[in-house]
């Protein structure tokens, strides 16, 4: 899973943070805070440990293969996908456009360094195929990455290999 190398045709596509996204929820946050209100009734507000990634589909036609994940150090991330098409001037995110199954690798700290990461290979199996049906309705899809357990975002690497379906 994490040093494979893709064949010749296949597709492997980068989760790319978006900044600007986690920005302007980060801001929700802060401006209900800020107010004293509170969030909408299912509202899905982002978390500090939370950041937006996105994946950006150059074709729509694709099977889901495999992931490549890479982390260094110890600790876990999920990365749940979003449903919606973003537009988070106008909407705001609501759990409802969460998407099951979430994707969790992890290293404990009690494990060698060199040690494989864990992951629920099932759950990320039919994460991948939910990931590959729905880019073929759409040029980008968004997901969160939660960090826990002393993980950051500069100690992750992250993409999924795809196979073109023709």
């Amino acid at each position: 899973m994490d040093s494979a190398t893709a064949p010749s045709n296949a597709i492997v596509l980068d989760f790319k943070e978006d900044p600007a996204l986690t920005e302007m929820m980060r801001l929700r946050v802060s401006s209900l805070q800020r107010s004293g209100q509170k969030r909408q009734d299912g509202e899905r507000l982002l978390l500090p440990h939370e950041a937006v990634y996105r994946l950006d589909f150059p074709s729509q036609e694709l099977n889901f293969s495999r992931w490549y994940f890479s982390l260094v150090a110890y600790g876990r991330v999920t990365i749940t996908g979003i449903s919606q098409h973003w537009t988070p001037d106008l909407t705001n995110l609501m759990t409802r456009q969460l998407l099951e199954p979430i994707g969790t690798f992890w290293r404990n700290t009690d494990d060698p360094e060199d040690s494989p990461l864990k992951w629920l290979e099932a759950d990320m199996q039919e994460f991948g195929e939910r990931i590959a049906e729905l880019a073929k309705v759409r040029k980008v899809m968004y997901f969160l990455f939660a960090f826990k357990d002393g993980t950051q975002a500069a100690n992750l690497s992250c993409s999924v290999e795809f196979t073109p379906d023709k």
